[in-house]
């Protein structure tokens, strides 16, 4: 028998397995982010445009995510796994190839729908082998490149971007996919496959729309100046009326896409808008801080992706030891820890100025790391606790839509209150101050770092709204009795 606090070598080398897919498709998500103005120059296209490479790639993960917890039922875990990963590596050599930028965004919409499965279906696969006493530690594992995927991911896309083409941004995920594919095809097992479940079509062709009109209608919202104009009205309201529709339609379905059946158990419930919100400051902040380092600062690509390199660091230190107190202890306060840390490193950026100390900033950075590693994977173990080896696909596959769909709507919402901040102050050509394309003096940028200073606070107080559903979270460890309720495949 294997060491109490020792994993398996059967989980570690699915855990490695995963962990190769998701670092491409977690990277993939802000890798781009400090290559925007190299892109924008490139096609000759202003920066509202190229940033849906960002966006499009982000909708297309979240549009995808539904479709995982049927094809794993379906088709077998593993098949849709290796197929995610030939999809995502497809997507990113096309990418690579992009003449202009409506193709780069139309290929990134393809390399979107292989990443957006490689998270769930990996994420399901590593649940179903280590079983709910072990999850904190497994959540562990496949932590490590959700949390320091969209910290590396700048400084990756910093280090090529300042060094050699922006094509190799895309080119560098096609032989780690080659890796994870051949090692998929060796290290998985093969799961059961449930025939008779059928796939909901119609809830697909409601929420998917549905979420993309939300994010595109909160999208257009600094560019239109307001709720007032008729594309960001209609956006939302027809965004708002189809989830409405899908969440209606799911109560009554007998295999509805997603089972929203599952938010009667408390648990699951108040674990979902954690890790919402962790989602959305994780991903949100990762948006704001690159632009600012090089539009306030005028850093290099390279130099304001190293600057995210702090968060990382914190949540790499804790993050394992997060996972063992959630096991032994229960979940409740480690979160409240992690969300509370979150929000003070968060704290010191909403008086950002044109020459603040970047020493301060690195150790504020460091904090919020410490904090991410404390919140968020405790958190998404504890949405498995009290669930069935049925609803592990179906969690899998809701938590994910969740923390998409929150990074998404965070960069939305914080590139909204930047950009109207900017737009008042500099009438008629904020888009251009935005992307840097006009020369700009000490008061200038005083005034964008301020602009920077109040998207922050909505990320802070994002973080404080966090610490609400981590008091709901359960203070106790998972009683060994309940070790069969998801058993290994």
């Amino acid at each position: 028998m294997p060491r109490e606090g020792r994993l398996e070598p059967h989980i570690i080398r699915t855990g490695t397995v995963v962990v190769l897919g998701t670092v491409m498709s977690i990277l993939d998500t802000t890798i781009v982010a400090v290559a925007l103005r190299t892109l924008s120059h490139d096609f000759h296209v202003n920066i509202n445009t190229i940033q849906w490479v960002t966006t499009g790639y982000l909708l297309s993960l979240a549009i995808v995510i539904p479709v995982s917890g049927w094809a794993v039922h379906r088709l077998g875990a593993k098949p849709v796994y290796m197929v995610s990963l030939a999809l995502f590596v497809g997507g990113s050599a096309l990418c690579a190839s992009a003449w202009s930028a409506s193709s780069l965004i139309m290929f990134r919409v393809v390399q979107g729908l292989g990443g957006g499965m490689i998270l769930p279906v990996g994420q399901s696969i590593l649940a179903r082998t280590a079983g709910p006493q072990r999850m904190g530690r497994v959540m562990g594992i496949i932590g490590v490149p959700q949390l320091l995927g969209p910290i590396l991911g700048p400084v990756l896309g910093g280090v090529i971007v300042s060094n050699t083409s922006w094509r190799w941004i895309f080119l560098v995920n096609v032989p780690i996919g080659v890796v994870a594919f051949v090692l998929a095809g060796r290290f998985l097992a093969p799961s059961k496959r449930e025939r008779d479940h059928g796939f909901d079509l119609a809830g697909f062709l409601l929420l998917s729309p549905g979420l993309a009109l939300i994010v595109y209608g909160l999208s257009q919202i600094g560019e239109r100046g307001g709720l007032t104009g008729a594309s960001v009205r209609d956006s939302l309201l027809g965004g708002f009326a189809c989830i409405a529709l899908f969440v209606w339609r799911a109560l009554r379905a007998r295999e509805p896409l997603i089972d929203v059946r599952l938010f009667a158990d408390r648990t699951f419930s108040v674990a979902s808008i954690g890790i919402f919100l962790t989602a959305a400051t994780l991903i949100g902040t990762t948006f704001l801080l690159p632009l600012y380092y090089q539009i306030v600062r005028g850093d290099s690509a390279w130099i304001a992706g190293a600057m995210m390199a702090p968060q990382g660091i914190g949540a790499a230190l804790i993050m394992s030891y997060a996972g063992r107190i959630s096991d032994r202890a229960g979940p409740r306060h480690i979160v409240m820890l992690g969300m509370t840390g979150l929000a003070l490193g968060t704290f010191f950026y909403t008086s950002l100025s044109a020459t603040s100390n970047y020493f301060v900033l690195g150790a504020a950075l460091f904090i919020r790391g410490l904090g991410l590693g404390c919140a968020m994977m405790p958190t998404f173990a504890a949405s498995y606790r009290n669930l069935s080896h049925a609803d592990v696909p179906k969690a899998t596959s809701a938590t994910n839509i969740i923390r998409q769909v929150g990074g998404s709507l965070g960069v939305a919402v914080f590139a909204v209150v930047l950009q109207s901040h900017i737009n008042r102050s500099f009438p008629g050509n904020g888009t251009e101050v935005q992307a840097g394309l006009v020369p700009l003096s000490m008061h200038d940028l005083e005034k964008i770092a301020g602009a920077f200073s109040h998207s922050f606070w909505w990320s802070f107080g994002t973080c404080v709204l966090g610490i609400v559903p981590a008091l709901f979270l359960p203070n106790r460890a998972l009683g060994p009795s309940v070790s069969t309720r998801v058993p290994t495949d």
